[in-house]
Formats: C-alpha cells, structure tokens, sequence
C-alpha cells in the first residue's frame, strides 16, 4: 500500500512539474490613481475580490484600457520560466514613490505571484518569502534580478519578470523605492481550500491507474522455485 501511494505521488508530481502552471490574473476595474486599484480574480467558477493598496501610485490602467505592457522579447519573463501565460489585459498599477505596498485578497489564496514590469534599479523588501519564476527581456528592454534574497531583490537594468509567494495567504506587503516608474500585477493558481480543478483529478485518476495495473502485472509474475 505504501509503494502504492508513492507511486501516485510520484505520477502525480512529476506530471504537475513537466506542465506550466496557467495563473489567473487580476481583471482590475478601479482605482482613484493615487492610493488603491481593485478588481477580481477568477478561478473556474470561484471569484476572488483584490486590492491593492499603498502610497506612490504613478497611475493604474483598469478595465483593459491604455498600453500593453506585457508584450515579451527573448528571453520571455513571463513565459520562460514555470508559468504557461503572460497577463492577458493591459491592466497594471505603476508605482513612482517608495513605500509600503499591500495586496489584500477577499479570500484565502494559494501560492500567488507578481509580474513585475521595468524595476530598474529598484529595490524590493519583503516579510513574505518568494522565489524568482523568470526573467526576460518585456516592453522597456531587458534585466535581471540581483542581490535575490527569500524576502528581497533589487532590480536589475530594466528588469521585468515574475516571482511567486508560497503558502496561503489573504494579504501580501512589500516595500519598493523611488525611481522613474515600475509596474505590477497579481495573480494566482488557486484559492485555498477549494476543490482540484478536472486537469488534476485526470492526473491523479490516471496515476491510480498505473498503480493498478503494475499491482496487476506483480500479481501475475511466478514465483522463483525455492
């Protein structure tokens, strides 16, 4: 029962590692350009109301208005790592003061991430630990992430890219820093709690499956002559 068990574990996982996660991201539809964007998130058939909150807006691009500045070069930041699709609207909030940033979900998610666009030079601070998903060359040129920390990052040339949280979460807060203008959104995979979306439970079904067939094949050997 136990090799059973980490058979389909093992099925399981290296399926999940050999595909790109599909994110959901943030449809934003408000914001007074100074202090707040909000919007939702939807996961299937679940919705998810998100804010994000702080000094030092630049402006925020809401309802799928203004310029597209997810557009990728080579190497993709946002397609070249884990993640299967960039933001899929010209929904963005950019930042031009330093201070403290808070991302606030209606409920508990899973495993959220941040695209980030053109933080040159700035620097990121954190309480939450994270992980660099990729990083390319998007709308302002290229860049990298330098001096990566689990809590901290400090960008650089014109960097843009993901990174990922990893727990469950209902709030994110970060620190950034002065300069020209840098850009985020939000998104996530999952809502805590909630039930396998149908592409997990074909895996998992598909993984009880080879256990039940090599069980099978095992039950039919001989047995070696004592």
């Amino acid at each position: 029962m136990v090799a059973g068990v980490a058979l389909v574990a093992a099925v399981t996982i290296g399926g999940a590692a050999s595909a790109a996660t599909t994110v959901n991201w943030a449809d934003l539809t408000s914001t007074d350009n100074s202090t707040y964007a909000n919007g939702t998130i939807t996961v299937g058939s679940d919705t998810v109301g998100v804010s994000i909150n702080g000094t030092g807006f630049a402006t925020a691009q809401v309802n799928g208005a203004g310029t597209n500045y997810w557009t990728q070069g080579t190497p993709a930041p946002y397609t070249g790592g884990s993640v299967a699709n960039a933001p899929g609207t010209t929904d963005i909030v950019e930042f031009n003061q330093g201070g403290t940033k808070t991302i606030t979900f209606s409920k508990a998610v899973t495993d959220p991430y941040l695209a980030l666009v053109s933080w040159n030079g700035n620097t990121f601070t954190t309480s939450d630990p994270f992980t660099v998903i990729s990083e390319g060359c998007g709308y302002w040129g290229c860049g990298t992430f330098a001096n990566v920390t689990s809590t901290g990052f400090t960008g650089n040339g014109e960097l843009h890219g993901i990174v990922q949280f990893t727990g469950t979460f209902t709030s994110i807060s970060f620190t950034d820093t002065t300069e020209n203008w840098h850009g985020l959104t939000v998104g996530i995979a999952g809502i805590a709690g909630s039930v396998p979306e149908p592409a997990t439970w074909a895996m998992m079904i598909a993984g009880f499956g080879l256990v039940g067939a090599t069980m099978r094949r095992r039950a039919k050997r001989p047995l070696a002559a004592a």
